[in-house]
């Protein structure tokens, strides 16, 4: 018979085979695996304006690509009748067309490949009993937000096939920072079913490391405005932006209303996506510190500086990448980069998410000083 190991997150099952815990958190990251690769290819999609090549949603027939010359000239007429192949490609060549094409097709496919890749191991460990019901919900939320995710990929798409020449820079964000959402969730399940037991963390690095998520993902999502925008190839001068450190008021915020030059200004777009850049980087140092000093888990301690080096990283990275005027190759690199510190972070956060209060954890006194009940010598 096998035994079950506890778990270090109370809301898993205490029940659990080893087998079934281990299997259950591969498939995870079996999935969350899946959820980079489309995340690196849509960067590429985008990066190769591929995103509108196919005009349609079809969830399922759109799974095949065209098979013969009359198909390829159907798709090839569609894209024709929108605004980015008139202002952007016209004349393009039927060969063009199709490298773009496989592009939008490959990322698509990712999608759906997801979808299948989680549902049917999901629904095979629920016939065989091995998912705890307190685990259940967890996992169907998740399922629901990839459901979601595919309908929000065609409503960003879709804002680029009518007036525009390229999606929103709103909806663009929004479908990266799904996505995050649901790689950092896989990621988080995974590595809570570890069956660890929980350390001993202060409530203050706790809270450090649940902000610093949380930075990670809105700098995410800032950078997708700055690539939405195309505002990384306006003030790739550093640390200046707009000959200052910090660019005149009256440059960042010109449109009316004022929340407007959060999403629509380039320079404020940029400014904001480089200032929260130097706080993640200053919040990771300080927290390396923190957890060095105040948690004795090895595992912690390293995984704070390893989160630390690669956020310094990403940061020398970016400032490269701008410097350069934003080539491609960076570019890619710098996403790539984007979501190895969102993994970093996510894993470390999942780490330290249980914690013992000290004051639990410290061991009891003996009184042996006291003299035993009943034998009070006086």
């Amino acid at each position: 018979m096998v035994r079950a190991r506890p778990t270090s997150d109370p809301s898993m099952p205490q029940n659990l085979a080893d087998r079934d815990m281990r299997a259950i958190r591969l498939w995870l990251y079996a999935v969350a695996a899946l959820v980079l690769a489309m995340v690196l290819v849509g960067g590429a999609t985008r990066l190769t304006e591929s995103g509108l090549s196919i005009t349609e949603w079809e969830p399922v027939m759109g799974i095949l690509p065209p098979l013969d010359a009359a198909q390829w000239q159907d798709a090839f007429a569609k894209y024709q009748a929108i605004p980015q192949y008139r202002a952007l490609n016209a004349g393009m060549s039927l060969q063009a067309f199709q490298t773009i094409y496989w592009w939008e097709w490959t990322h698509r496919l990712l999608g759906r490949l997801i979808g299948v890749a989680f549902l049917l191991p999901f629904l095979c460990f629920l016939w065989r009993g091995t998912v705890a019901p307190s685990l259940r919900p967890r996992l169907w939320f998740i399922f629901a937000l990839g459901a979601l995710q595919g309908a929000v990929g065609w409503w960003m798409v879709a804002s680029g096939l009518a007036a525009r020449v390229e999606v929103s820079q709103y909806r663009l964000a929004t479908h990266l920072l799904l996505a995050c959402v649901i790689y950092a969730a896989l990621i988080w399940t995974a590595r809570r079913l570890n069956g660890r037991a929980p350390l001993v963390v202060p409530a203050r690095s706790h809270a450090g490391a649940f902000v610093l998520l949380l930075f990670v993902l809105l700098q995410i999502y800032l950078g997708a405005l700055v690539a939405g925008l195309r505002a990384g190839y306006a003030y790739n001068t550093w640390p200046l932006i707009d000959d200052g450190l910090v660019p005149d008021a009256a440059r960042l915020f010109f449109a009316a209303p004022l929340w407007r030059n959060f999403f629509e200004n380039i320079l404020t777009v940029q400014f904001d996506h480089r200032m929260l850049a130097y706080v993640i980087f200053a919040v990771a140092l300080l927290h390396a510190f923190d957890v060095e000093r105040s948690v004795k888990d090895r595992t912690a301690r390293i995984g704070a500086f390893a989160l630390f080096g690669v956020v310094a990283l990403q940061v020398a990275l970016g400032i490269v990448t701008l410097v350069w005027r934003v080539p491609l190759p960076l570019v890619l690199l710098h996403q790539a980069m984007a979501m190895l510190v969102l993994t970093a972070t996510t894993l470390h956060a999942a780490n330290l998410a249980e914690r013992i209060p000290r004051s639990l954890a410290a061991p009891a006194r003996h009184e042996t000083s006291r003299p035993a009940l009943g034998r009070d010598r006086r």
